[in-house]
């Protein structure tokens, strides 16, 4: 992109951060915006495809944008959550919290629940322009398993998670993202363990120099996203977050294209 192109595309995205596009809204006609922010059809239409594919927008139709999150289920009501009277720890150290809780469901009796508290985590999918993710081929011990992660790591305090999904990036990798944009924080068991995963898209990084945590670095690669499927079916991408991220990249992708086939 172009710094005309670019200065659009954060435009756009800023009225989507503010809710000036709303959820479940049509956007205006590619006409429309193209006088509106003095820009060419053309150069519009790149910055829309980006949109497209960071799941920020949905196409209905020919040329027809929506902003996503409109749902036709409604929330349902006069459902009471669990009572929870205390709490108390049983183990605690800088990377592991384990504690039970007091917790009363409705309508039932008390009882103690274990709760594992983890870190906050953020993991970044880095997209080039051949359609590949920059992956790393890992060896985790706990699975006795080697398999293809997306880099991440721990938030630190007072850290924005957008800057620790950047500064993983570069320490796993040796590549710099040029940016990353948020797409869902999620909690991978969300049953018993507090553990926070903010999941980011990036388009484009400049290689910067080597892996510098060699620990976690392992073997480097740009990985087409056509293996994907392939990959997931052999068992080979390890970890929630590379799922849950590559997933929603997959999933972007297969609407544009099932939209355009319409």
């Amino acid at each position: 992109m172009g710094p005309k192109t670019a200065k659009v595309y954060e435009t756009i995205r800023a009225r989507l951060a503010s809710g000036e596009y709303a959820p479940g809204d049509k956007m205006p006609s590619e006409r429309a915006l193209s006088e509106e922010l003095g820009i060419g059809r053309t150069a519009l239409r790149q910055v829309l495809a980006r949109l497209l594919a960071e799941g920020a927008l949905e196409v209905r139709g020919r040329s027809s944008y929506r902003v996503p999150g409109a749902v036709s289920v409604t929330t349902p009501d006069g459902l009471e959550p669990w009572r929870i009277h205390g709490e108390r720890d049983l183990y605690d150290n800088r990377w592991v919290k384990l504690q039970l809780w007091d917790v009363e469901p409705p309508g039932l009796e008390r009882f103690e629940h274990h709760v594992v508290k983890l870190h906050h985590v953020a993991i970044a999918a880095v997209l080039d322009d051949q359609d590949r993710v920059l992956m790393m081929w890992r060896y985790r011990f706990v699975p006795q398993q080697w398999g293809w992660e997306l880099p991440g790591g721990i938030v630190d305090e007072g850290e924005d998670p957008s800057e620790t999904a950047l500064r993983e990036v570069v320490e796993e990798t040796g590549w710099r993202p040029k940016s990353v944009e948020h797409v869902v924080t999620y909690q991978p068991m969300v049953g018993m363990v507090d553990s926070p995963h903010e999941i980011f898209v990036g388009h484009g990084a400049v290689q910067v120099g080597a892996p510098t945590d060699l620990e976690e670095a392992g073997h480097i690669e740009w990985v087409p996203l056509t293996d994907i499927p392939g990959l997931m079916a052999r068992g080979e991408l390890m970890g929630s977050g590379t799922l849950v991220a590559l997933l929603h990249i997959l999933a972007s992708r297969g609407k544009q294209g099932a939209t355009a086939a319409r």
